[in-house]
């Protein structure tokens, strides 16, 4: 992304972004919200609801390897199973990592993205740069977002639509063999879901 092309996305009054940030100015103004609460619940909604319940099935997955199998084979039915349900999740598919192929998560179209599963998007996994580059190198975008893989590491690159939504399963971290499902959890990252980092090491 050059200099040029990053400013345009910055000022464009016409983003999603930019409309949403007016309007929370004028709410704001007008007394009739507060800007200190929203952020709470926006930082609640981002990194603890969302990406919880998802950090929660991998962890699971890690521990029961028949659960892991059920939710791979059919994630909609363990989800249903599992009590799960929210935005953009009507139709999941879970891609496990294994050794020697790694899983990443797209949508060049738009950004169809499980929200009930993850949260949140972030903002780089709107934005037409990692939309477009990822499909094409994906192997020198994930280097880039600090997750350098083997050379002879497939990588199969997921490009997510409103028919389908899909979650990477990563690899369950070496040292974590007798951890609980609880402290699983915590080792599991919304972007090591997306497939653009490992879960945290313990």
């Amino acid at each position: 992304m050059t200099e040029n092309q990053d400013h345009r996305h910055e000022i464009d009054s016409q983003s999603p972004e930019a409309r949403t940030e007016a309007l929370e100015d004028l709410l704001v103004e007008k007394g009739l919200i507060d800007r200190a609460r929203i952020d709470s619940l926006i930082e609640r909604f981002e990194h603890d609801l969302g990406p919880m319940i998802g950090a929660r099935l991998i962890a699971k997955a890690w521990l029961e390897p028949d659960f892991r199998d059920r939710l791979v084979a059919d994630t909609d039915q363990v989800l249903q199973e599992e009590n799960v349900s929210g935005a953009e999740i009507e139709h999941v598919e879970v891609k496990a990592n294994e050794p020697g192929v790694h899983n990443v998560v797209v949508c060049t179209l738009c950004s169809c993205y499980p929200w009930a599963l993850l949260g949140l998007p972030p903002a780089w996994y709107k934005s037409p740069e990692y939309r477009a580059r990822v499909v094409r190198e994906p192997r020198k975008v994930l280097e880039e977002m600090g997750l350098p893989l083997e050379a002879d590491t497939e990588i199969r690159v997921w490009d997510s639509s409103s028919e389908t939504r899909f979650l990477v399963l990563p690899e369950r971290p070496v040292g974590s063999e007798h951890m609980e499902i609880e402290e699983l959890t915590e080792l599991v990252t919304r972007d090591s879901m997306i497939g653009v980092a490992k879960a945290q090491a313990p």
